[in-house]
């Protein structure tokens, strides 16, 4: 078993660490500092930019790929390309010959040969490393917005697919997406704080705009080899949302309508390069996915997603296999059984780990009531189990037949408990989560609402580790109240959908409805004091609740905030307001900025001038319309810094300069 760990807690570059389930023996098989000597490593643009996209915050070794047999890994490190013998002690990892700038490296389900990306090209090398690496695909030169094998924005940012290329079983060819960037606008980041830096483009997608036009091909892993298009109808599934590719059956390939309202899963035939439909799915809104589908099982049948009675369940070979209690959130493994993460009827803010096999029927894994997580499907299964009950994430690994072993953490403790009151309020029966300084022995307290609020994230969930913020920020003389209203994950279909067209009413209406309902519940709730906080649409949330509501929310601190929905990207916000031409009225009624002349609350906008996903022109132009307004805000512009606020001293601040603005604003 193979994992990325650190050596410290407060050490964020991974090394890759091997766990061999005959001796229960854990050993370092690559270490990055060791690898390097050279002290910083240097990150490629293409790789900061892959990072950014997972949220990736860990240095050293980040990613990695094996072969089939789990026996050799291969990674990329300074932008250059390792490979690593898992099977034995004392050999250490080795350079490979390779172009530049090496991104996502691939071994061959064979171990023979190692795909990887440099630049806008898909290259292979061998993994003996005595031939010179080659380029598999590549655009001319009068080409400069096409890449092959790589993820475009809406794919990586959106849709989860963060990958660009999959391997043939028998490591012979590859499936590469071939992305044109050329239609698509380009949008410009600049940091003022170095103004003889120049500006960096990006190919933005914005809302009402052309998306990248995404083909798929297949490839024989050969110098010269033999190249074929994927063909389906482009024109209506525009959309290239996933690809899965094992030794089980054929190619399957998920498309999607740009309106969202369709989808199809479609078997390649590989011999001609067309596909075949096995599933066509309408929906309206939109149809729904899960990570981890389509998947071939290893008996030839297809695993795939359905919505019947309220929840979002599994399916196989077209029959429902999950009891309408459970909503499934993403599968994790198929072969000889389905491995997913669900929650149960009721209970959105517990994620548990079940499997379903033909013999054994529906299963469940973990039972702490927590979040927990299991991969693989066969004789060795490892769960990540995070809990109220302890620290971090815990990761055993289950042999059958043999105890579980637990695997070694070099995480920190923290010095704060987390204490959080569960709650569900309201007609809706609302996921709240309420957390008060430690110690605390009555008395009123201004309260802080701190959501996210919006599609695809929750925040109330009990683990532990999500609410040593809350604790922190509790900790200086505040109640801090999180609640996930409409829209949210984890309730089924009907609860997500009920914000389609209305990203600002009922999301608003569940967060006050949520601090009505606790404070009923919580008498320490001062609810003439009340500050909200959040970054991302967090932020947005946080922006909208001062200026639509004074009469409940007092201040408010807005961390890269959408502002106008025109200036976000296509594949997520059309999902939710339709296409900008046809919905204009979803688009006005979704905005801040004819909001800004009914600001009558402090409010604090904080971004990123680097952030190439909510681009600081949100904050800019809804500062601008405050300002013609007459109405007093602050803006904090943050230099260098992306959409994730990573850096230790930035993040850090953040938190004091949070606080501060509510004790002032609040009277705390």
């Amino acid at each position: 078993m193979v994992f990325l760990r650190s050596p410290a807690g407060d050490d964020p570059a991974t090394s890759l660490w091997v766990y061999d389930v005959a001796t229960g023996q854990e050993r370092e098989a690559a270490n990055p500092a060791q690898l390097l000597q050279t002290g910083a490593e240097e990150v490629p643009p293409e790789e900061r930019a892959r990072r950014e996209r997972a949220r990736e915050r860990a240095e050293g070794i980040v990613g990695y790929g094996c072969d089939e047999a789990v026996e050799h890994a291969a990674f990329a490190l300074g932008g250059k390309l390792w490979w690593t013998d898992l099977t034995s002690a004392g050999r250490p990892a080795r350079q490979l010959p390779a172009l530049p700038g090496v991104v996502d490296p691939r071994p061959a389900p064979t171990g023979q040969a190692v795909a990887f990306l440099s630049g806008p090209a898909l290259c292979l090398v061998a993994s003996g490393g005595h031939q010179p690496a080659m380029v598999l695909a590549q655009e001319g030169a009068d080409a400069e917005e096409v890449t092959w094998g790589a993820a475009e924005f809406v794919a990586a940012e959106e849709m989860g697919r963060r990958r660009g290329f999959w391997w043939a079983p028998d490591g012979r060819s590859l499936l590469a997406a071939r992305v044109d960037n050329s239609p698509v606008g380009t949008w410009w980041t600049s940091d003022p704080a170095h103004p003889a830096a120049k500006p960096q483009p990006h190919r933005y997608p914005a809302a009402g705009g052309p998306d990248a036009m995404v083909s798929l091909w297949h490839l024989e892993a050969a110098p010269g080899g033999a190249r074929q298009e994927i063909r389906w109808d482009h024109d209506r599934f525009s959309y290239l949302v996933a690809v899965h590719w094992s030794r089980f059956g054929p190619p399957l390939v998920l498309v999607e309508q740009r309106d969202h309202k369709a989808s199809a899963v479609l078997e390649v035939d590989l011999s001609t390069g067309e596909t075949a439909p096995l599933v066509t799915t309408t929906d309206d809104p939109w149809v729904d996915r899960v990570p981890g589908l389509p998947a071939w099982l290893e008996d030839g049948r297809l695993v795939w997603a359905v919505n019947e009675q309220g929840a979002r369940g599994l399916s196989v070979a077209g029959k429902a296999v999950t009891h309408p209690g459970l909503q499934v959130r993403e599968v994790t493994s198929t072969g000889r059984s389905v491995v997913f993460t669900a929650s149960a009827e009721g209970e959105p803010e517990v994620v548990e780990a079940w499997r379903w096999s033909a013999g054994e029927g529906l299963e469940k894994l973990t039972g702490n009531g927590g979040v927990s997580a299991a991969f693989g499907d066969g004789q060795v299964r490892v769960l990540s189990e995070r809990s109220m009950g302890w620290h971090g994430a815990r990761s055993s690994v289950y042999m059958d037949g043999s105890p579980s072993r637990r695997l070694l953490s070099t995480a920190e403790v923290p010095v704060l408990e987390p204490a959080v009151f569960f709650l569900k309020v309201g007609e809706r029966r609302l996921s709240v989560g309420i957390v008060l300084p430690t110690g605390h022995r009555g008395g009123r307290l201004p309260v802080i609402m701190a959501p996210y609020g919006g599609p695809g994230h929750q925040t109330v969930m009990k683990a532990r580790s999500g609410w040593l913020e809350a604790q922190w920020l509790a900790d200086q003389g505040f109640a801090v109240v999180t609640a996930d209203g409409r829209g949210t994950p984890g309730r089924g279909p009907a609860w997500e959908r009920a914000i389609y067209g209305d990203l600002a009413g009922p999301v608003l209406q569940d967060q006050v409805d949520a601090l009505q309902g606790a404070a009923a519940e919580v008498p320490e709730l001062d609810l003439g004091r009340v500050g909200i906080e959040g970054w991302s649409f967090g932020g947005y949330l946080a922006a909208l609740a001062v200026m639509e509501r004074p009469d409940v929310f007092h201040a408010a601190f807005a961390g890269a905030p959408v502002t106008d929905w025109h200036l976000y990207d296509t594949y997520y916000t059309e999902r939710f307001l339709g296409h900008p031409d046809a919905e204009p009225e979803a688009y006005e009624r979704s905005s801040l900025m004819a909001r800004a002349a009914g600001l009558k609350r402090p409010l604090l906008l904080v971004h990123g001038l680097v952030d190439d996903n909510v681009y600081a022109a949100h904050t800019i132009r809804l500062s601008a319309a405050l300002l013609s307004a007459g109405r007093p805000h602050q803006v904090l512009p943050l230099p260098g810094i992306t959409h994730m606020a990573a850096r230790e001293d930035v993040a850090e601040n953040l938190l004091l300069l949070e606080a501060d603005f509510f004790r002032r604003t609040l009277g705390a």
